[in-house]
């Protein structure tokens, strides 16, 4: 599984560990019942409670929630809780849409497969899972130890992996998939200018 001692110590240690803006969301109904994975410090949170989904954020890291929590601020349909993303406590059809923004990537390859299995379960008929990590043409792909194919360990026990498309939409095969696509940015690292790489893509039950 994940390494939850190495997330708690480096919330404890540093914080909330990431700024800048939120992702692009995609538009839903007001009311849509919303699961954020692995919503961090609530840097996505906010979005969407703003967007009125009634959202349920989870994270296994006890520090991030409690950063979520604090970024939720009492809103009656934002909820923040402590749950595994591999197996959350909920019943089968209770999610509109999902949210899975790089937090698979911080997973070995069981983990990403009994994610996606739960997702399967958990997405109502019909429902969306909007998915983002980094992809194999980012910068940092290839840097530190590598544990799994395509998954590097750097300094610290937490794991990134570096997606394909074609994993992806193989990972969530039990799911149609309805857009894919690489976005890439410019990020500034010592003087040189390096490119940011990660795969958006959109599914349906």
């Amino acid at each position: 599984m994940p390494d939850k001692k190495a997330w708690e110590e480096d919330y404890t240690r540093r914080g909330r560990l990431w700024g800048g803006g939120t992702h692009d969301l995609p538009d839903l109904p007001s009311r849509s019942r919303v699961l954020e994975l692995g919503c961090g410090n609530g840097k996505s949170l906010l979005t969407m409670i703003q967007r009125e989904w009634d959202v349920t954020a989870i994270d296994f890291a006890s520090q991030a929630v409690m950063f979520s929590r604090g970024v939720a601020g009492g809103a009656p349909h934002g909820h923040v809780m402590v749950a595994d993303a591999r197996f959350p406590p909920f019943k089968n059809h209770s999610f509109d849409a999902v949210f899975a923004l790089h937090v698979l990537g911080h997973m070995h390859e069981s983990d990403r497969d009994q994610t996606a299995l739960t997702l399967l379960h958990i997405l109502k008929p019909g429902g969306i899972l909007f998915f983002s990590d980094f992809s194999t043409s980012d910068f940092r792909f290839g840097k530190g130890y590598e544990t799994e194919p395509a998954t590097f360990q750097r300094g610290t026990d937490i794991i990134t992996h570096y997606f394909s498309r074609e994993e992806i939409i193989h990972l969530f095969s039990s799911l149609t998939l309805v857009s894919i696509r690489i976005h890439q940015w410019p990020m500034r690292v010592m003087g040189s200018t390096l490119v940011r790489s990660e795969i958006q893509a959109t599914f349906t039950r």
